[in-house]
């Protein structure tokens, strides 16, 4: 037998028991039921058990769990019957008011939800509010050093302008004492 073929039968083995385990539990989950005379249903039977339905439903199986409900009817346990005992079964009255405790809770909830809701949006308001505050703010200072170095390069260029036209006023009194001097020359000759 090669590697392969053991370690297929060793599956095939362990399927097998798990199978057969499982019909096992089915099989005394069966008789505790009958013990204890819950009504059997192939759905709690299989739930009981912790398998599918489709194995209670299996041949093998299926007969057992027929039996068991035949003896239940001659016995008369009927189809209403369910397996809560009498000491945890509980009113109507009681799951109404259940029922409205529980939904005076979720309004609450409800209520609780929305208003934390409301204080995160207004929360996220400020936040945002200051963010874009923190930013105008940085804006605003950054404009105003480039204004204060504009301001300072216009009173450089004005300064140097009143100095151009200083230099222009000399040069055009001094070109005026130029014309002057040659035209007394010229006439002098």
């Amino acid at each position: 037998m090669t590697g392969h073929e053991s370690r297929a039968a060793a599956l095939k083995a362990a399927r097998e028991r798990d199978s057969q385990n499982k019909r096992h539990r089915v099989l005394e989950v069966l008789d505790s039921l009958q013990r204890a005379g819950t009504k059997i249903t192939f759905v709690r039977v299989a739930k009981e058990a912790g398998v599918s339905s489709w194995l209670a439903y299996s041949p093998g199986l299926r007969e057992h769990i027929d039996a068991a409900r035949r003896r239940q009817e001659e016995l008369g346990i009927e189809a209403t019957a369910d397996a809560v005992p009498p000491q945890t079964r509980v009113s109507s009255a009681s799951l109404k008011t259940d029922l409205a405790l529980a939904q005076q809770q979720v309004k609450e909830l409800r209520d609780e939800r929305n208003r934390l809701r409301e204080r995160l949006r207004l929360q996220l308001g400020t936040e945002l509010n200051n963010a874009a505050a923190s930013e105008l703010t940085a804006r605003v200072e950054e404009l105003s050093r480039a204004n204060a170095v504009l301001t300072k390069d216009l009173q450089q260029a004005q300064a140097d302008n009143e100095a151009l036209r200083a230099t222009i006023e000399d040069l055009e009194d001094d070109l005026t004492a130029a014309r002057q001097s040659l035209r007394k020359m010229m006439r002098a000759t």
